[in-house]
């Protein structure tokens, strides 16, 4: 928890309940001990895509399929969404999923390790949401700028490890060195990119925003527009 857990609880509170389709497939992924975005990042996420209003979506890393249906009911009609998952067990789960919310033709969920599948992707996709194995994310980076147009958005969760991304590597179990490090070169990445302005938040488990800048908005090294 990097947020004082009584004012998460308390925004929390206020949210409304999701449609039955989701409010049933959440409560079957945290029976199953499967991973989805929070409750706070659910409520960030539909505010994002009713800005954006994306024509199409990419996510790297479909779990249950949960956070794409998610989207799914917050973008706009004829959207088109691609999503990728290598965890065999899950995908079967994920594909059902979108069959028992009637989302197959909108949702197309591609096998494979991302780092493979996003190589043969064409772009452009205006709202990429980055929920995999955290420490990819770095080696995603790359073919992910590639798809993204000028002005598209880019949002990866997760970005604070439970707070383990501020901690010196010295006091992160040896286990996750490898992890915290990759984290905070994406960080530091996604912040100093002159292809991109971020946002940093500690929202959730913590959640990066950037967008990509339009030809022309190219920043000096002083820090300052040309």
């Amino acid at each position: 928890m990097i947020v004082d857990e009584r004012i998460v609880t308390f925004i929390n509170s206020l949210d409304t309940e999701n449609s039955d389709i989701l409010e049933t497939i959440e409560k079957e992924a945290l029976a199953s001990d499967v991973p989805i975005i929070r409750r706070e990042m659910q409520s960030f996420l539909k505010v994002l895509l009713m800005l954006k209003g994306p024509a199409r979506i990419l996510e790297v890393g479909t779990a249950v399929g949960f956070s794409a249906l998610l989207m799914s009911e917050y973008a706009p009609e004829g959207c088109r969404i691609t999503t990728i998952e290598n965890y065999v067990k899950r995908i079967p789960i994920a594909r059902e999923n979108f069959r028992r919310a009637g989302k197959e033709e909108m949702i197309e969920l591609i096998e494979g390790d991302a780092a493979e599948v996003l190589k043969e992707l064409d772009g452009p996709y205006d709202f990429i949401f980055m929920d995999a194995a955290k420490g990819q994310y770095i080696h995603y980076l790359p073919d992910v700028l590639r798809l993204l147009p000028e002005g598209g958005c880019l949002v990866s969760d997760n970005v604070m490890q439970d707070g383990d991304v501020i901690e010196s590597r010295f006091a992160v179990e040896r286990r996750n060195r490898t992890i915290h490090a990759r984290m905070r070169e994406y960080l530091y990445e996604l912040k100093h990119n002159d292809e991109l302005v971020t946002t940093i938040l500690p929202l959730g488990d913590g959640v990066a925003v950037s967008v990509k800048r339009c030809t022309g908005h190219k920043i000096h090294s002083t820090g300052k527009e040309m």
